[in-house]
């Protein structure tokens, strides 16, 4: 039988009690590596975003306007061609044969109206000594009138034949980029013919057409006296080109609720292209002194938006927030975050408030372990 004595009851009562501190103690939180970033104060600009497509200024296709072979290309297809630059070639020569024929008989028809005019004059002055009867002298003036009506008529047909000698040389109407060639030197074309021999693209300066929630119709027209910029990016990637608006639809598209806008630009080094899809960005106003955070710091919950903030001591608070808009990768936001505040932007889902944090930016690192010393 074993017997309990007043000293190995007060040892087996400490046991106890040491037992029992250990389990209410609570393991160290673990330290959760995070990535931040300053929330600051900058100018931002206001800006909707959209996607667009690019379309030449002009666009050209040309048809033939007299029909004969074609015995010259003067062009290379996709070649940048210059207005009033030689194209096409048609065989000229039935169109030169024509002009002569018409000018021959231009001077015929001009000799017998002048002679015909000669006629009438002398015929008028004989009436009045009335050495002729007046119907000799009407018939003489007719004739003589008929004579100037031939002469139009020539004179007309000499400018056909002249028009139709252009014609036969194809020259660009526009400055721009050809396309592929639909005809090649030997072809017969014709005036009836309705497929283009190619079809030139004004480039230089291009339009890029998006378009926007008629919501935005108002602040659009607000700002529309400032040339407002527009950036123009590529959807497959490149660089951006930047332009003004210049065309804003006169009504709303009741289908999509949406409002046409065009922009153009310079397009210098030809970066945009017809047909183009692009990443549209048109500018409104500049933004001056917004708090600014990046748009990964934002986190939403339960309880509304709000972004983890390092704390001197080197934990996690929370502090809410709302954000305005968004500008790129930023968020312009108001509420609890303060300008110089470390947001959390990487790492949020293993933090809670009070954790304790260690900084992964090199630029910050030291700054955290001085705050939490």
């Amino acid at each position: 039988m074993t017997t309990f004595t007043p000293a190995g009851a007060l040892a087996a009562l400490a046991l106890v009690a040491s037992v029992g501190c250990r389990k209410a103690q609570a393991p160290p939180p673990a330290t959760v590596p995070v990535t931040v970033a300053r929330a600051e104060r900058r100018a931002v600009p206001f800006e909707l975003a959209a996607n667009g497509s690019v379309e030449p200024l002009q666009t050209v296709a040309l048809l033939p306007q007299v029909s004969g072979p074609i015995i010259r290309i003067a062009f290379t297809e996709g070649q940048e061609v210059a207005k009033g630059q030689v194209l096409f070639q048609i065989d000229p020569r039935p169109f030169q044969a024509a002009l002569a024929q018409a000018q021959a008989a231009l001077d015929r028809d001009r000799a017998q109206a002048a002679n015909a005019e000669q006629d009438a004059k002398r015929y008028a002055s004989l009436s009045e000594k009335e050495y002729v009867t007046a119907q000799q002298y009407e018939q003489a003036r007719t004739t003589a009138e008929a004579a100037v009506a031939t002469l139009a008529g020539s004179q007309a047909a000499v400018d056909q034949a002249k028009l139709n000698l252009q014609y036969a040389t194809i020259r660009a109407p526009i400055s721009g980029r050809s396309g592929s060639l639909r005809v090649r030197q030997g072809n017969l074309v014709r005036t009836t013919d309705t497929a283009p021999l190619v079809t030139i693209n004004q480039i230089r300066p291009i339009l890029v057409r998006f378009a926007v929630p008629a919501s935005n119709l108002g602040v659009i027209q607000s700002h529309s006296e400032s040339d407002l910029v527009i950036r123009a990016e590529p959807t497959g990637g490149g660089s951006a080109s930047e332009g003004k608006l210049s065309f804003v639809d006169n009504a709303v598209d009741t289908a999509t609720g949406t409002i046409l806008l065009k922009g153009t630009f310079a397009n210098r080094d030809g970066a945009l292209w017809p047909g183009e899809f692009v990443n549209v960005r048109l500018r409104l106003y500049t933004e001056e002194n917004a708090l600014v955070v990046p748009s990964s710091a934002v986190v939403s919950g339960q309880q509304g938006t709000y972004a983890f903030v390092v704390q001197p001591n080197g934990t996690a608070g929370t502090r809410k927030v709302k954000v305005e808009r968004s500008a790129g990768d930023l968020s312009v936001v108001s509420g609890e975050v303060q300008p110089g505040d470390r947001v959390v932007t990487d790492g949020q889902l293993r933090l809670r408030a009070g954790s304790k944090v260690q900084i992964n930016n090199p630029g910050d690192s030291a700054r955290t372990g001085a705050g939490a010393s």
